[in-house]
């Protein structure tokens, strides 16, 4: 029975979701937007959101709590996050996504686009 089982699988392990997760979230504050399926998009979203809500604070607990998240990643994806794309939402609350569906593609898979909104 799946009572209360809120999370996607993405027929991974927990540790291979993480790490999955890790570099989706990476990919996409590196490259602004990124295409992958539906679901990891979907599983995405909220992930990344609460990123961008806890790098507005840019304070030194702030850092180092998204460098846990995003397994200490480079300092170039720490600089951009925190000097490019936090400021740029400093007046929205929440919201700072949008998934694009690009429909389905011959391997059988719903395909999107995830990215930041302007």
């Amino acid at each position: 029975m799946r009572h209360a089982s809120n999370t996607r699988t993405l027929s991974r392990t927990r540790r291979g979701r993480t790490a999955l997760l890790r570099g989706l979230a990476v990919s996409l504050i590196r490259d602004g937007q990124i295409k992958t399926t539906l679901a990891k998009a979907k599983e995405l979203q909220p992930n990344i959101e609460k990123l961008i809500t806890r790098a507005k604070k840019d304070d030194i607990s702030s850092r180092r709590l998204i460098a846990s998240t995003l397994g200490e990643p480079s300092d170039t994806i720490m600089n951009k996050l925190f000097k490019d794309i936090a400021p740029k939402f400093a007046e929205r609350n929440g919201g700072y996504t949008r998934v694009v569906k690009l429909g389905r593609t011959s391997p059988g898979r719903d395909e999107a686009i995830i990215e930041f909104v302007e």
